[in-house]
């Protein structure tokens, strides 16, 4: 079988073994839940419930707030106990709705299903809106904005993302092996939505059970299933497109420019329950992995759940860990405790030891342009960076900062440490910043 992958990249240690083989465990309620009001890419929901109100599972507690915006709904059924600034995974506290469990995990009875037949495709993108879905791969976009492409921007090509190709995390892997008839009604529903012609589902070659499943589901149907080469960041959208399709995404554009969508395994599953069973977003599978914790998971999770509570499910810390990781290691948000609730785009929580974290000082650039061979989007990272650490912005800008994916592959194979990418990032920021102050 010949493997398709995209130009660049790395080949970091996968470090999956400590949970690809862990099928996926309910994980028991807490007490309390947490529920941040900012979970995604756009303008955070507004708060609709009061302090002291009781409040079914799956009833609306964060109402959106502009199209690029989902709203948010109660983990389980419960009292508000507060509306305040909590710990939040992306580092400041924001505002969150804080709910006590009354233990009886009771739905509320406003949540209705339906039949895909009897529904249209706005309904369909209406019903999507409603459960507060949005892309689970990590990027948390609203899904219900990505199903809406203007009418000259027809998506032929629709792509599947199997491919978990960050270290250590393993909950897609196990939720396509463990419920892959929830994964095809979701990319059915999808295809149908955008009237798509090809449809496809990629998966690295390093799950070829994953693989050999769906081309058992898939036999006799017009989804293809494409395995890839196992390469960071095999799974970045343009990447996994242009491995697919051999096209490239312009600079400063979109997949739909080139006819083309993407949407993780996780959505799609995500989007049967919305679409079908009429039930929000109130749950994802995580992975809770790494040297530090006694028992590695793969854990069905409530969003709010604290991270202390995961790490208490799983048999707690085998030492104290010398960073604490949610995501995988290469594009996730270290954390200062476990003080912060998961989210919708909480994929996993990564605990290492200090004897796992590259203990080495910054040093100087020697121009090796290992950077450069490794950036998946051709940009050259040494020289955006350098014009960010001296706030020369139009010029990092020139450079096509804002094409930077953030996969942290220059930040891997530099030899001297540089922090690559939190410099860039850093200049995206102040890039954004400068532009809206001018507008």
């Amino acid at each position: 079988m010949k493997l398709k992958t995209f130009a660049g990249g790395i080949h970091p240690p996968d470090n999956k073994q400590w949970s690809s083989h862990k099928a996926i465990e309910d994980c028991p309620l807490p007490a309390e839940f947490v529920v941040p009001l900012a979970q995604h890419i756009g303008a955070p929901s507004v708060a609709c419930v009061e302090i002291g109100q009781h409040v079914a599972k799956g009833q609306e507690i964060g109402t959106a707030k502009g199209f690029v915006s989902v709203p948010v709904h109660a983990p389980t059924s419960g009292e508000v106990i507060a509306i305040e600034y909590r710990s939040h995974p992306w580092g400041p506290s924001l505002p969150a709705i804080v709910i006590k469990s009354d233990g009886d995990d009771r739905w509320s009875t406003e949540l209705q299903p339906a039949d895909p037949a009897d529904l249209s495709a706005n309904d369909m993108i209406e019903r999507v809106r409603q459960a507060g879905v949005v892309g689970m791969g990590g990027a948390a976009f609203p899904a219900h904005v990505k199903m809406s492409p203007p009418p000259e921007k027809k998506v032929r090509t629709l792509i599947f993302n199997g491919v978990e190709c960050e270290p250590y995390l393993t909950a897609d892997h196990r939720m396509m092996l463990e419920e892959p008839e929830r994964i095809l009604q979701g990319m059915a529903l999808l295809q149908s939505v955008f009237g798509a012609e090809r449809v496809v589902i990629g998966i690295e070659a390093n799950k070829s059970d994953a693989i050999a499943l769906f081309e058992k589901h898939c036999l006799g149907t017009a989804v293809e299933v494409v395995a890839l080469k196992v390469k960071y960041p095999q799974g970045a959208e343009k990447q996994l497109i242009a491995a697919v399709t051999g096209k490239e995404v312009p600079s400063g554009g979109l997949p739909m420019d080139i006819g083309v969508a993407v949407h993780n395994v996780s959505t799609a599953a995500a989007v049967t329950d919305a679409v079908i069973h009429g039930r929000p977003l109130i749950e994802r599978i995580c992975t809770v992995t790494g040297p530090a914790i006694r028992e590695p998971k793969n854990l069905r999770i409530r969003i709010g759940t604290l991270l202390s509570h995961l790490v208490e499910v799983c048999g707690g810390l085998v030492e104290q860990p010398g960073k604490i990781v949610l995501g995988g290691p290469m594009m996730g948000f270290t954390q200062l405790g476990f003080n912060a609730p998961a989210t919708k785009g909480t994929s996993g929580l990564l605990l290492l030891r200090t004897q796992d974290i590259d203990p080495r000082p910054e040093g100087p650039c020697i121009r090796c342009a290992r950077c450069v061979q490794a950036c998946p989007i051709r940009i050259m990272p040494t020289t955006i960076a350098a014009y960010a650490r001296r706030n020369l912005l139009a010029e990092a800008a020139e450079y096509c900062a804002m094409d930077c994916i953030e996969c942290g592959s220059c930040s891997y194979v530099c030899p001297a440490a540089i922090p690559l990418v939190q410099s860039i990032r850093y200049g995206k920021a102040a890039i954004l910043a400068e532009k809206r102050k001018s507008s």
